[in-house]
């Protein structure tokens, strides 16, 4: 910390860190709804945040370049010039930076012709002469010649901008064993690749500390360097001309003409209102508070946006409710507060009133009919809060719309998590909330009848953006699977104890005897987790090819090494690639074991909002992540038992489901053959593209046909298409080519949709499910690229999981219209796992087969395999 009794005059390098903090924060989880990129802004503003907590500056200044251009290009044309054009999604960042900046009255430098760190050198230099502590914050290394008893520097580590080195002079010696003021004179001997000033060649740090220790300066250096002997001493005669400019140009200016004085910066009150607006432009929702925290601002002037009057609950007895329940016309909010997996309060609210009451046997009685009419019910995230109301015997039917997942169908790659998040997106408005880390919160949050009031407000203004076919996908596909993934997490799946903790001692004792050959093959045991220990044996000890550079060294990830194995096999490799592979299957195994419950079943939660392309994801734990078709997840999966009072399992899975689709969506007339003549589709392909017939087609020729096909879904391309099954590019490219040549309404409806989501800026699946790409209209080549392979395969994708989940609903709804016991589990990937009672199989295969089969109308038959047995292996196909 500086020096309490002196001012501190706190300037920042604007450009320098916005950009760092762009490249640090993806871009994609930064963006509002109208598609302007904000990582760069958000992630400068949290760290000035923080330093302005951390050092409470009484003064404070930010600068910017102007341009690429300043008096330094004109002296040396190259400077600088080897820096990319800026990328797209960093434009427009900049002035939105000044915008939040002028509204927390912060001072914005900038000068044309003169750089933002000869601001910053002004500043400091007359700041320490008029008696300021200073603190210089930039990512510029030049700025390290600053530093002095009362110059301190904030550098950013390589992680970005979240944590900033403090370099007083003893730290600037520490590190690079010269004064602050002699670092330039380092820095123009070894030259500066990010300015493109080219240093000495074979000269490095330690080569030119040495030598300004021994001369003294870096001028009694050039004078007496014909005295250096050997190839170094030669490189500096040659390029004496280059040190010279490039300390002429890291000189930086202390003596820049102003419009301010230090004494001007004094931090000054923010605008608290312009504030406000500009966040909630930029829908930095959870970074207002902290900046109103940070400058110490009134509680009310924290508020994003304005409070609205929100009705003050009612807390009516079990006959006054039932009367007012019985008055309420329309649509009614609905908030449930669960604790311990069971409801506690519940809240209701029209458009004008608010009730709330504690749930006892007295409210059940009279809530609980309600709950099961045909009155219209609006939640907020309800499926959590529909388990908790069936645990106590209540069934919520009339679920007409949960404000979550409409928010999420409308923005599916950002969606508003909260309700607070969705009140301030769609109202404008911020939600009250109790600070959780306050003992005495300073605010009260919204009580369950008032959320209930927020939750039906925003629910009219989503109804009024949601188009019409995204509106039937959420009430005739998601609202019905919410109940029906509520019921399968309620009921769970039983899963043996000891059949996984058996696994698990096997796959412990098979790790550490790989770990042993693993040991034996370098001589030495190794932390076989550890990166910088494998690096240290891979590329070291080894000698084997450096792999792609990352911050900490050259990276030891699975892929990567994958491809070091195949480019250059070595045992020690081998076993550590199946060291990996038992550690991570026993961590899966392991979590599996550690979440079977009491009831001996695992009760996992399913994420309805959790993709872009709607498939459903799980957690607590992860079903999604056991492996397939292996010998490991047999033995995973046949731990998953028939539970108690059943009789068998039935699994019911789709065959080439995205591929039937495709021939749909193309209309590709080979494609619609193979699957409705009922031909081995990988086959038929086979046979097309190689000019044999289906009976020559060898299991080579099937791999590459196969691996072509499920590609194409995902944008495949012939680099990849090569990687994968291993051959030349040439010879992926022509296989393309030939596929292609033969199913020539496959490559059209590829390149078809891709132009008409660049039209729309979005694609759609069969049902209506849409998915925005605004990048696809973006000038930067890598995320346009990106954007549509991912178009290529959201229809197709989305279309899977969109017929996946009318499957799992209408089964889930016939079981139970006939009275059977019955019961689905899980549903896995394209697969469904159904719990089946004694007497019900005839009865129980008909239904799903029958509405797996019918969930969609496609050109081509969706194909259901059965299975059947006492474990998920046994019935697996």
């Amino acid at each position: 910390m500086t020096d309490s009794a002196k001012p501190t005059l706190l300037v920042v390098d604007g450009h320098s860190l916005a950009y760092r903090a762009f490249y640090a924060l993806p871009v994609d989880n930064f963006s509002t709804r109208d598609g302007q990129h904000t990582n760069g802004v958000y992630g400068f503003l949290a760290m000035l945040v923080n330093l302005i907590k951390a050092e409470k500056p009484s003064h404070i200044a930010v600068a910017f370049d102007t341009s690429r251009q300043s008096f330094r290009t004109r002296e040396y044309t190259e400077y600088k010039a080897n820096r990319s054009e800026t990328p797209p999604e960093f434009k427009g960042q900049i002035p939105l930076l000044k915008e939040c900046l002028a509204a927390m009255s912060i001072t914005v430098l900038e000068k044309e012709d003169i750089e933002a760190d000869d601001i910053l050198a002004t500043l400091a230099t007359a700041g320490a002469a008029e008696g300021y502590d200073v603190l210089v914050c930039s990512g510029d290394r030049d700025t390290i010649q600053l530093v002095d008893d009362d110059v301190t520097l904030l550098y950013p580590n390589v992680q970005g901008v979240s944590q900033l080195k403090r370099y007083d002079r003893e730290a600037v010696i520490e590190r690079y064993k010269v004064p602050p003021e002699q670092y330039p004179d380092v820095a123009a001997l070894v030259g500066e690749t990010s300015d493109n000033l080219p240093g000495v060649p074979k000269v490095g740090e330690k080569t030119a500390v040495k030598w300004l220790t021994q001369f003294g300066t870096l001028d009694d250096l050039l004078a007496q360097a014909d005295t250096i002997k050997g190839v170094v001493g030669n490189n500096l005669r040659e390029h004496i001309e280059d040190v010279r400019r490039n300390r002429s140009l890291n000189r930086l200016l202390r003596d820049v003409e102003l419009p301010v004085v230090p004494a001007d910066l004094a931090v000054r009150p923010i605008d608290a209102q312009a504030v406000r607006d500009i966040f909630a432009r930029l829908e930095f929702r959870t970074l207002l508070p902290r900046v109103f925290d940070a400058v110490g601002a009134d509680a009310d002037d924290a508020a994003s946006a304005p409070v609205a009057e929100a009705p003050s609950p009612l807390e009516p007895n079990a006959s006054a409710l039932s009367a007012w329940l019985d008055a309420a016309a329309g649509d009614i909010g609905v908030t449930v507060v669960v604790q311990g997996g069971l409801p506690s309060r519940i809240g209701l609210a029209t458009a004008d009133e608010a009730v709330e009451v504690t749930w006892d046997e007295q409210i059940a009685e009279v809530v609980g009919p309600w709950l099961a009419s045909s009155a219209p019910k609006i939640f907020c995230d309800a499926k959590a809060q529909v388990k908790a109301l069936r645990r106590v015997g209540a069934v919520v039917d009339a679920l007409v719309f949960d404000v979550l997942i409409a928010g999420w169908l409308l923005r599916p790659s950002l969606p508003d998590k909260t309700l607070g998040d969705l009140v301030e997106s769609y109202l404008d408005e911020r939600l009250p909330e109790s600070d959780p880390r306050q003992l005495v919160p300073e605010e009260e949050g919204a009580t369950p009848g008032q959320l209930s009031w927020y939750v039906l407000r925003v629910a009219d203004s989503l109804r009024g953006k949601l188009p019409p076919r995204v509106d039937a996908v959420l009430t005739d596909i998601e609202l019905p699977t919410l109940i029906t993934l509520a019921d399968m997490e309620l009921a769970g799946v039983a899963v043996s104890h000891a059949k996984l903790s058996a696994f698990s001692t096997d796959l412990a004792a098979r790790a550490e005897g790989i770990a042993a050959e693993a040991y034996a093959t370098i001589g030495h045991e190794v932390n076989l987790g550890s990166p910088k220990q494998l690096q240290q044996v891979l590329f070291e000890e080894l000698e084997l090819p450096k792999t792609r550079k990352t911050k900490t060294g050259y990276s030891t990830d699975a892929a990567v090494l994958a491809d070091l194995q195949e480019s250059h096999p070595h045992p020690f490799l081998s076993l550590l690639l199946q060291h990996r592979e038992v550690t991570k299957l026993r961590q899966i195994v392991e979590s599996l074991d550690a979440a079977i419950g009491d009831d001996e079943r695992i009760h996992t939660t399913y994420v309805q909002t959790g993709s872009q392309t709607g498939r459903l994801s799980s957690t607590d734990p992860n079903l999604q992540n056991i492996p397939i078709r292996t010998e490991e997840s047999r033995l995973i999966r046949a731990a998953f038992e028939v539970g108690a009072g059943y009789e068998t399992l039935l699994t019911a899975d789709y065959s080439q489901i995205e591929m039937r689709i495709m021939a749909h969506l193309s209309g590709d007339e080979g494609l619609i053959e193979a699957f409705n003549t009922g031909e081995d589709l990988h086959r038929f392909v086979g046979a097309r593209v190689f000019g044999v017939q289906p009976e020559e087609v060898t299991p080579a020729m099937r791999t590459k046909v196969k691996a072509m096909s499920y590609g194409l879904v995902y944008g495949l391309s012939a680099f990849g298409l090569s990687k994968q099954l291993r051959i030349e590019q040439s010879e992926a490219k022509a296989l393309m080519l030939e596929y292609f040549a033969r199913f020539g309404a496959v490559r059209d409806y590829l390149r078809s949709s891709v132009e008409q989501a660049r039209i729309d800026g979005y694609t759609e699946t069969i049902f209506g499910r849409r998915r925005p790409f605004p990048d696809l209209s973006s000038p930067n080549r890598v995320l346009r690229e990106n954007a549509e392979r991912a178009a290529l395969n959201a229809p197709i994708q989305g279309s899977a999981a969109d017929i996946m989940k009318i499957a799992l609903l209408n089964i889930h709804a016939e079981l139970g219209d006939a009275g059977l016991a019955s019961r689905v589990l899980l549903q896995i990937h394209d697969e469904l796992v159904v719990e089946v009672a004694p007497g019900e199989w005839d009865a129980v295969e008909r239904i799903v087969t029958a509405r797996m089969g019918d969930a969609a109308v496609l050109t081509v038959p969706l194909d259901v395999q059965i299975g059947r047995g006492t474990d998920w292996n046994q019935a697996g196909h």
